[in-house]
C-alpha cells in the first residue's frame, strides 16, 4: 500500500471490504498515518468489487477436479498458465 503514491501519484484510493479484521485499530492507524484514502464499501458485498469475480473464476479453474498442489511453485505455475 505504501507503493500507491509511487505508482499512481496522490490521486489513488484503496478499496477494502470492511471485514472486521480490516477495521482493526492498527489497520485504521496505518491508513491514517500513511494518508491512504479509503473507498467506502459495505462488508460482505463481493458483488460490488469486480475483482472478486475474477478470484472466484481463477480458483475454480486452478482447483477444478479437486486438484491439489504440493508446492507454492506448482500453484504459481497453474495460476499463470490458466
Amino acid at each position: 500500500m505504501t507503493e500507491g503514491p509511487r505508482l499512481c501519484g496522490n490521486s489513488w484510493v484503496f478499496q477494502q471490504d470492511n471485514a472486521a479484521v480490516h477495521n482493526a485499530r492498527l489497520t485504521k492507524d496505518f491508513f491514517r498515518e500513511n494518508n491512504i484514502t479509503l473507498l467506502d464499501h459495505p462488508a460482505c458485498s463481493p458483488d460490488l468489487n469486480p475483482i472478486e469475480n475474477i478470484w472466484g473464476w481463477m480458483a475454480r479453474e486452478v482447483y477444478k477436479n479437486g486438484h491439489q498442489f504440493q508446492t507454492v511453485d506448482a500453484l504459481r505455475e497453474a495460476i499463470f498458465t490458466t
